[in-house]
C-alpha cells in the first residue's frame, strides 16, 4: 500500500490554508511538510496534529492506495 495525502492538500485549499499556514500552526518541522509533498510516510502523532488543527478525521487528509502494479517483462 502506498500513503496519498491530495485530500489535505484539497483541505487547505477549501480552507484557504498554505502550506506554511499548516506549519505554524501544527508546530510540524520543515522535514515532515516535505514527507507529507512527497507523499513518503509520516508518524501518527503528525496526522492527528494536523487533524486537530483542522478539526477533521484521519480520513480527511490521507488514504491508502494498492502499490501499483509491476510491469512485466515480455521474453
Amino acid at each position: 500500500m502506498i500513503v496519498s495525502y491530495k485530500k489535505l492538500w484539497y483541505l487547505l485549499i477549501d480552507k484557504k490554508l498554505k502550506k506554511a499556514d499548516l506549519k505554524r500552526m501544527t508546530g510540524i518541522s520543515p522535514s515532515t511538510l516535505a514527507n507529507l509533498t512527497k507523499d513518503k510516510n509520516v508518524s501518527l502523532e503528525v496526522l492527528l496534529k494536523i487533524c486537530d488543527a483542522l478539526h477533521c478525521n484521519l480520513c480527511d487528509i490521507v488514504e491508502s492506495l494498492p502499490d501499483p502494479e509491476p510491469v512485466s517483462e515480455q521474453k
